[in-house]
């Protein structure tokens, strides 16, 4: 399956009052290369495990494949993952025909929000809310991978 996304940096918490649904995130990565990331994630009380490839040139598609798994398996692949863990809660925003997931990092990262959108095609057409700030799509370090190696706090 292909993922193709926008990334951006958010200047207001005004997101949260647009949101119609939130959840607690807790993740880590069992590989951080960029050729090809496996993430363990915790979604409230739902696990998955997720593989995405490397970027294209222009930081937008990249091939994701994730499967839903046991919570309690979920629970011991966190402990056999990189240092670094993330904390995050997800909110889920509507902007036209799109939903923007909007992560409001703690720990490490925290003071970091960013927030994405997936969509159709690289040529999609978005409307931007003005919450929004800089568009950071296709910098490594707004990765989740990269914020376990290198997390917020530490720029």
């Amino acid at each position: 399956m292909l993922e193709i996304e926008r990334k951006f940096l958010v200047k207001s918490t005004l997101f949260k009052e647009k949101a119609y649904q939130k959840s607690r995130i807790k993740q880590g990565f069992l590989n951080t290369d960029p050729q090809r990331t496996v993430r363990i994630r915790i979604k409230d009380e739902t696990a998955f495990l997720t593989i995405k490839g490397k970027n294209n040139e222009a930081g937008l598609s990249r091939f994701e494949w994730e499967k839903e798994i046991d919570l309690k398996d979920a629970e011991a692949l966190l402990q056999l993952c990189e240092p670094g863990k993330i904390e995050k809660t997800r909110f889920l925003v509507k902007s036209g025909n799109h939903i923007f997931e909007v992560d409001e990092f703690y720990g490490e990262n925290e003071g970091l929000i960013v927030a994405e959108v997936e969509m159709n095609s690289e040529s999609d057409q978005v409307l931007l809310p003005d919450w929004l700030a800089n568009e950071v799509t296709g910098e490594q370090k707004y990765y989740n991978s990269a914020l376990t190696q290198k997390p917020f706090k530490t720029w």
